[in-house]
């Protein structure tokens, strides 16, 4: 990435990010963007793209479970759910009719490490969405009869998951895996913390941190980049920096021993879960670890886009080909601080559980000391950085979700990756994958979790997938 550095205007710094702002075949230079710093903190992260007159606009927030602690738990969540209920100057659901009215479409996110607001519009539709974000930051109203009508919504949502064996396994096996720090509260959060928090609690998170210092905009479309940088200037200008927000101090320990957790609620089938504590975003083993997660079920998406591509890889020819289980993956996603690398399977309806459950952990297991001790094929190893870099580029496909892996890496560590990652895939050999397998996937750092059916449950999706533990509202 390239260190040249303009002014403009009196509204901050301008870091380019390619000399000439064009996509290239090469696909070490595929992505190019451009960073923007303003004097109250806020960073601006802007690619030009001009193929058809849309323009896609995120407000991204450091904030998320992993900022919450018992008492509190799911309130960035709950805090999401306020932003859409007005503003001093928007009222209830005023917002999603004006952006509707204009042709376009909007969402949030809840996640781990942030929440992520966005509107993808028409290009000249832009300052609709700069007003409305601008507005949220600081003038949302938190009526106190809109708490206590979202508190019944955010409960159900919660008594929803509850219903979901494979949710409940992952659960469990989450808080379980995380002793000290907060991934393990999950997103949603903790049933007596919903029922309790007040309207003060809630604004209290939202006045920590939706603040520009504790928040990126990421714009990608058909725009003059000048011109924007500008426009983001002025809207945000009046916003002062906080120097109070909080930091997370805490850091989980190393495991010492395998941990096992055992749930036992009606359902359909039997679910497997076995999770291993991994590094953080910003540690270099993160790309041998997604080639592994692609040699075990293929490469998954990154962000927007994209289909998961696992028929034949490795977990699928031993356990579904052979009737072992009826489903079975890995999942490896980035996170601000050290996370998981997931493995999950389900058994087939009508069969014993508990025979289930130990037939697909042994061969799960073997399935990892393969990983780690016997030779992977060149042919095999390049399928899997093949697929995993067409997943990056997949994930990448329209503007919405270009803005959106900008946002995301910039949240957990840094919008650099977006420039990297294709290169640092190309990079990872067999040696690398077999070294990460053998110092993360070890008996000593694991949690093993079953669910265990009592009875057969009325609905149950029977999923064997672990979710990747982001709310989408």
């Amino acid at each position: 990435m390239s260190n040249t550095e303009t002014k403009v205007a009196a509204s901050g710094e301008t870091e380019v990010a390619s000399p000439d702002g064009q996509e290239s075949a090469n696909a070490g230079e595929m992505h190019t963007f451009q960073r923007h710093s303003f004097p109250n903190g806020l960073t601006l992260l802007t690619k030009e793209i001009h193929s058809a007159p849309v323009v896609s606009f995120w407000v991204w927030y450091k904030v998320g479970a992993r900022n919450e602690h018992a008492g509190i738990t799911g309130i960035s969540h709950w805090v999401e759910h306020m932003m859409f209920k007005g503003t001093k100057k928007l009222g209830k659901g005023q917002i999603m009719q004006m952006v509707a009215e204009n042709g376009g479409t909007l969402n949030a996110f809840t996640s781990d490490d942030w929440t992520a607001y966005f509107e993808t519009l028409p290009a000249d539709r832009l300052e609709l969405a700069l007003g409305i974000e601008a507005d949220r930051i600081a003038n949302s109203t938190f009526d106190p009869e809109e708490v206590a009508s979202e508190r019944t919504v955010i409960i159900s949502e919660r008594e929803g998951s509850e219903n979901e064996p494979d949710r409940m396994l992952d659960e469990e096996v989450s808080s379980t895996a995380f002793k000290v720090h907060p991934y393990g509260n999950g997103v949603i959060g903790w049933k007596c913390d919903l029922r309790v928090m007040t309207r003060d609690d809630l604004y209290n998170h939202y006045r920590t941190y939706y603040s520009p210092n504790n928040a990126t905009v990421a714009i990608v479309g058909d725009f003059d980049t000048a011109q924007v940088v500008e426009q983001v200037g002025r809207a945000f200008n009046g916003y002062e920096a906080r120097p109070d927000i909080p930091e997370v101090r805490s850091v989980e320990p190393e495991q010492n021993g395998e941990r096992r957790v055992r749930v036992e609620h009606p359902g359909s089938t039997a679910q497997l879960e076995i999770v291993y504590h991994a590094p953080s975003a910003s540690h270099p083993d993160i790309y041998p670890l997604m080639v592994a997660d692609a040699l075990l079920s293929g490469a998954k998406p990154m962000g927007f886009g994209g289909t998961a591509l696992g028929r034949s890889a490795r977990l699928y020819r031993a356990m579904v080909a052979t009737q072992i289980a009826a489903g079975a993956g890995s999942y490896f996603s980035l996170h601000k601080d050290p996370h998981l690398f997931t493995l999950g399977a389900s058994a087939h309806a009508g069969e014993d559980p508990e025979a289930s459950l130990r037939k697909m952990e042994n061969t799960l297991f073997e399935e990892i000391r393969k990983l780690q001790e016997e030779e992977i094929s060149q042919e095999e190893m390049d399928k899997a950085v093949r697929q995993s870099r067409a997943q990056f580029v997949y994930s990448s496909d329209s503007v919405s979700s270009q803005a959106f892996m900008l946002g995301y890496l910039e949240s957990i560590f840094s919008a650099d990756m977006y420039d990297e990652v294709l290169d640092n895939l190309a990079a990872v050999t067999p040696e690398d994958v077999q070294r990460v397998a053998r110092q993360y996937l070890t008996e000593h750092n694991r949690t093993v979790g079953w669910f265990v059916p009592t009875e057969e449950a009325q609905e149950d999706n029977g999923a064997g997938v672990t979710p990747d533990g982001r709310e989408v509202e």
